[in-house]
């Protein structure tokens, strides 16, 4: 191998690892091992839409995306920042999310079922009072709706936008009904099943969605703040942008984010486009791709 392909590939790999290490945390292997490695039926296989759409690069923008539109619901955004610890330990949060997402899609389904009844069993456990003084708890089903929706829709639209390919219509339908199942088993009603009740039900929250200054703060934070050493910033920058030029501008506008006229299709997007791109390259190093193969006889 020649030295400049050989730097090539350690670069590669070096910045595949620091991702997967940001998101999984320190026991990546493990999880990887749990996931993918452990013996099991699954709910979902490789040739699944969900898997397609949760396996991306794509997920790095749309998780940050779901971040900014969660935090527009106040009684989801008191929860979050008072129980969460999404400023002393947000890649611990991101971790936690990481692996929740990755086992109920691709894990064995005695593991998934054993995931979703833990994190049940923390949503029982974190209630309080927002600052205007309404009762909130984390197992409410109706803002247990509201995160699923707001991340079902943040997947989606970032996979649309800066994916490998676009979800045909029925597809969409496909991933709506297939990520539900989730949802549900964590205790949410009435989830869409289809994109069309998925945008019509994230449209019918918008009357009590504001943008209050725990949403702000966080918005700075999650944007302007991550703690990140200097030299990893701008590449977050990138998938911030993308995160941000897909967002609906009414929610854009609740949080004041950039909506001048151009920002989308001369920043943002290109920049998500190109965070993306640089992101899947690295995470699917020959030497990554093999901690992620699913043993075939237990994904039938």
């Amino acid at each position: 191998m020649e030295p400049v392909t050989r730097a090539v590939a350690a670069a590669r790999l070096g910045l595949g690892t620091a991702l997967r290490d940001r998101v999984s945390g320190e026991s990546a292997s493990q999880r990887a091992a749990e996931i993918w490695g452990a013996d099991g039926e699954r709910w979902f296989t490789s040739d699944d839409v969900i898997w397609q759409v949760h396996g991306d690069a794509a997920m790095f923008i749309g998780g940050i995306r779901a971040l900014l539109l969660q935090s527009l619901h106040p009684l989801a955004m008191a929860g979050v920042a008072g129980h969460s610890g999404y400023k002393s330990d947000p890649w611990g949060r991101l971790e936690r999310t990481s692996h929740f997402i990755a086992m109920t899609t691709m894990g064995p389904i005695g593991a998934a079922e054993a995931t979703i009844e833990k994190v049940r069993a923390i949503h029982r456990r974190v209630r309080g009072r927002a600052p205007d003084g309404r009762p909130y708890r984390a197992d409410d089903p109706d803002l247990l709706r509201w995160v699923h929706v707001a991340e079902a829709h943040s997947f989606v639209t970032t996979y649309q936008a800066f994916g490998p390919r676009r979800l045909t219509d029925a597809e969409l339908d496909i991933y709506c009904d297939q990520a539900a199942h989730a949802g549900e088993l964590l205790g949410a009603t009435e989830v869409p099943h289809t994109w069309g009740e998925l945008v019509e039900t994230l449209d019918g929250y918008r009357p009590v969605l504001m943008a209050t200054p725990a949403a702000k703060e966080a918005a700075r934070f999650v944007l302007l703040e991550p703690p990140l050493p200097l030299s990893q910033r701008p590449g977050y920058a990138l998938l911030a942008a993308g995160a941000v030029a897909t967002l609906p501008v009414w929610a854009r506008e609740m949080l004041d984010l950039p909506r001048f006229p151009g920002f989308d299709g001369l920043i943002g997007r290109p920049l998500g486009r190109f965070g993306t791109s640089v992101s899947r390259w690295a995470i699917t190093a020959p030497e990554l791709a093999e901690t992620r193969q699913v043993r075939p006889s237990v994904a039938q």
